[in-house]
């Protein structure tokens, strides 16, 4: 007889993913010569569903439950939450948004996600791509002439392609601060000025860069005429019902609902000079806000699925394995045609974790505000605990 656990997988999840593919070419782009007026879209998706009463699910949660509680004895504290197909089946909080105040993690608890913003960021400028106000083949120089390299293109920043170096790394060499914040404008001012090299012949290779999505931030705000915070605000977050989002503006603080990020030891990470760079990073978000996210793309609410096609074909092609990054998102991409698409996250003591398994709309988000490298491994541990087998580092996809 199967067991329960194994049951919910065969009845409920039924887990299979989407095939690779190599993405398609963008159409020609307009010129944005009256700024931009779009409308926003209307979101469907402002409360949280849940499916959670069934016998099944409750022995499910029961193993999950336990599992965390492993956790949080090894030093985890953040937010989790599993979704299917629209329906939360797990949502816990784990800990402190603020220890000194003795404030707890809650629903509204909004947690710097790192790089996870990349998948923001992205998915903003294929919104415009999709509504031809950018080119993905134009260089970046058509769209702000004071950048340095003329054979870099929109579409090597979204894949990683285009040898920039990271600015987290160069700019302290010009400045010799490491505490001031620096905007978006001044690290592009810098790199005009001193052309930090390339790191490799643009478009030959893969490596994942910062600079790459804090170029695209400014990008949109050149296209749109509008600062990111107003924009990532307008048109990303309140439409799609993301009421405790925003990026954050270190010149103005943190909102009351934005969790403290800790090292390991419960000591706070304070503002570097990197903090006042949006696009790689920046967004604070919660699980519920993360999980609207997540299911905006299944209704097309941004994103056509044309367009959502292009973002998920993997680029790159020169090392072997089953790793790759389309357009903002990373991938695992297997042999038998199955697909995880993912982003990771890390900065300061933030780490955050957000797998899609697309084809099933199965949903795993964690977000934490105490570093601890652990984050990274529990996607492939609830996955196992889902599939009714013992807790994996990996994921095992060839059932």
């Amino acid at each position: 007889m199967r067991s329960t656990s194994s049951y919910i997988v065969t009845t409920i999840l039924s887990l299979l993913f989407v095939a690779c593919h190599s993405g398609s070419a963008p159409a020609a782009a307009r010129t944005n010569t009256t700024g931009f007026k779009e409308v926003p879209v209307t979101s469907a998706y402002t409360a949280m569903v849940y499916d959670t009463s069934s016998p099944q699910a409750q022995n499910i949660i029961a193993q999950l439950d336990n599992y965390y509680r492993g956790q949080v004895r090894a030093g985890f504290n953040g937010s989790v939450l599993i979704g299917y197909k629209g329906k939360v089946l797990y949502e816990r909080y784990f800990g402190a948004a603020n220890r000194e105040r003795k404030i707890p993690l809650t629903p509204t608890s909004a947690c710097q996600l790192a790089s996870v913003s990349k998948t923001f960021a992205g998915a903003a400028l294929l919104y415009l791509y999709q509504r031809k106000y950018v080119d993905l083949e134009l260089p970046v120089q058509h769209y702000l002439p004071q950048f340095p390299y003329p054979n870099i293109t929109i579409k090597m920043l979204l894949d990683h392609r285009s040898g920039l170096p990271d600015y987290t790394k160069w700019v302290p060499v010009y400045t010799g601060d490491m505490n001031k914040p620096i905007s978006n404008e001044q690290m592009l001012a810098l790199m005009a000025t001193k052309k930090p090299a390339l790191e490799f012949r643009p478009n030959t290779r893969f490596k994942y860069c910062n600079t790459n999505f804090a170029i695209i931030a400014m990008i949109i705000e050149k296209v749109t005429e509008m600062n990111y915070y107003d924009f990532m605000s307008k048109y990303i977050f309140q439409p799609l019902g993301m009421s405790s989002s925003f990026v954050y503006n270190p010149w103005k603080g943190l909102p009351g609902n934005a969790t403290i990020s800790y090292k390991y030891n419960w000591r706070r990470e304070p503002d570097m000079f990197a903090d006042g760079v949006y696009g790689d990073k920046g967004i604070y978000s919660t699980v519920e806000d993360m999980y609207r996210w997540d299911q905006s793309f299944y209704h097309n609410l941004l994103l056509s699925p044309e367009t959502q096609e292009l973002a998920y074909g993997p680029c790159s092609f020169e090392k072997p394995g089953i790793k790759n990054y389309g357009l903002g998102w990373r991938m695992l991409c297997y042999p038998n045609g199955n697909k995880i698409i993912y982003h990771n996250g890390w900065w300061h003591g933030n780490n955050t974790s957000f797998y899609r398994f697309i084809k099933e709309n199965l949903t795993i988000i964690v977000l934490g505000n105490k570093f601890t490298n652990s984050i990274y491994h529990q996607a492939p541990a609830i996955y196992s605990i889902l599939k009714g087998k013992p807790v994996e580092k990996g994921f095992d996809t060839e059932d």
